[in-house]
């Protein structure tokens, strides 16, 4: 549990310093912007490994039980799953999706927080995903807040194509191989 709550703490404070965008011009000035960016990459990487590391060894040792969701939420969690990650497709490719959702990566981070609180009740599920969606919300205010460039949307529709299909790819992937062998639980079946 520890890992997992520091690893979180690391990931989202280094986060949390590159949306607050004086105090990362701050430090890319003091030490420059390619070391600012290693820094960063090597943190959020650590940071997600803690997180990972420290979430299955919380799951192993049989975290408490908050609260039994009922299996529909289950099927439906499983719907959600599939647009977190067409929305998480949709930020990497100009797309009109991207362009309604504004910030499609904090939607898909919130989706997949709900979709997981539906379906999970044990400490180290809703632990993870309250801190999350915690933590999405927040950088969605802070963008707000600084009128943060909003994408336009395309004159055609291959961007939305790309991103529902590359969706569909990434849930698959998600849902037969790492939430089974990586995560050790599987979702289907």
């Amino acid at each position: 549990m520890i890992l997992m709550l520091a690893g979180l703490a690391l990931f989202v404070a280094i986060h949390i310093v590159a949306a607050r965008r004086k105090m990362a011009a701050a430090v890319t000035a003091q030490f420059g912007a390619t070391t600012y960016r290693i820094v960063h990459g090597v943190l959020a990487i650590i940071g997600v490994l803690m997180i990972a590391y420290g979430f299955g060894q919380w799951r192993a040792e049989g975290p408490a039980q908050l609260y039994n969701p009922p299996v529909g939420l289950r099927h439906l969690a499983l719907l959600l799953m599939l647009f977190a990650c067409i929305f998480a497709v949709a930020a990497l490719v100009p797309s009109h999706i991207k362009a309604r959702l504004k910030f499609p990566f904090l939607v898909a981070i919130k989706t997949w927080a709900l979709a997981h609180l539906l379906a999970n009740g044990d400490a180290a599920t809703v632990t993870l995903a309250v801190v999350l969606l915690a933590w999405a919300v927040v950088l969605r205010i802070m963008a707000k807040r600084r009128a943060a460039p909003l994408p336009a949307a395309p004159a055609n529709w291959w961007g939305d194509l790309v991103a529902v299909a590359g969706g569909v790819v990434l849930y698959a992937i998600l849902s037969f191989w790492f939430h089974p062998y990586i995560v050790g639980v599987p979702v289907m079946g």
